[in-house]
Parts: structure tokens; sequence; C-alpha cells
């Protein structure tokens, strides 16, 4: 089953939602969990996602999300790393979300920015 803040009516619902939505429904519900404390559904939800992105797309911005919420920070910046070979559109906010705040002294963190021309 897959984690969701909203409550889909049924767990059918929250899988096709899921589908849908190209695995793009759980990234902040699971950036939450792992926030709250909650890790290890956190952790689970991350390994339905990655599961989910082996046949689907699911924008790499959104696992490096999860991944730096969990502090698994080299995961994190290896997944941003995809994000801007991929040109996924979300990178564009890495200069002023919030979520990144941790990872801004980070020498990776920062040539990647400086590569995006965002710093």
């Amino acid at each position: 089953m897959l984690f969701l803040i909203r409550r889909p009516t049924t767990a059918l619902a929250a899988d096709k939602e899921y589908e849908l939505s190209g695995g793009n429904v759980i990234p902040f519900g699971t950036y939450a969990l792992a926030k709250s404390g909650k890790r290890h559904e956190a952790r689970a939800a991350l390994k339905e996602l990655l599961k989910f992105s082996a046949t689907k797309y699911v924008p790499p911005y959104n696992i490096a999300l999860i991944y730096n919420a969990l502090e698994m920070h080299d995961d994190a910046l290896r997944w941003l790393e995809k994000g801007y070979e991929q040109r996924d559109p979300k990178m564009t906010s890495l200069k002023v979300e919030p979520k990144w705040n941790n990872l801004r002294n980070e020498p990776r963190f920062i040539d990647l920015m400086k590569r995006m021309k965002l710093q």
C-alpha cells in the first residue's frame, strides 16, 4: 500500500492515482513522513516509488527530495545529478526551495548550482 497524505476512498483508487500521476503523488507526503520521524514508513514509500520508477518516469528531483528528508545525502545528490542530466524542470527550484538548505554548503551541491547557473 502506498503512503499518501490524502486519503483516497480505496486502495485501488490510491494505486490508480499514483499510476496516473507518474509517481508524483507521494514525494511530498513521503517527505513529510520522513521529517515527522516516520522514517520506516517513508523508506517503504520510497521503495515503492523506486520500484514504480523502473517502469514509469518519476522526476529525479522527487526521489532526491525523499532521500534528503531521510538524511541520505549521497543518494539525494546522486538523484539531483540525474535530474540535472535529464533536465528535470523541478531542478530550477533548487536555489529557493528551503528543503535543500541543509545541502547548501555541500561542495557537490554548490558545484551543481554553478553548472545550472543558479549561483
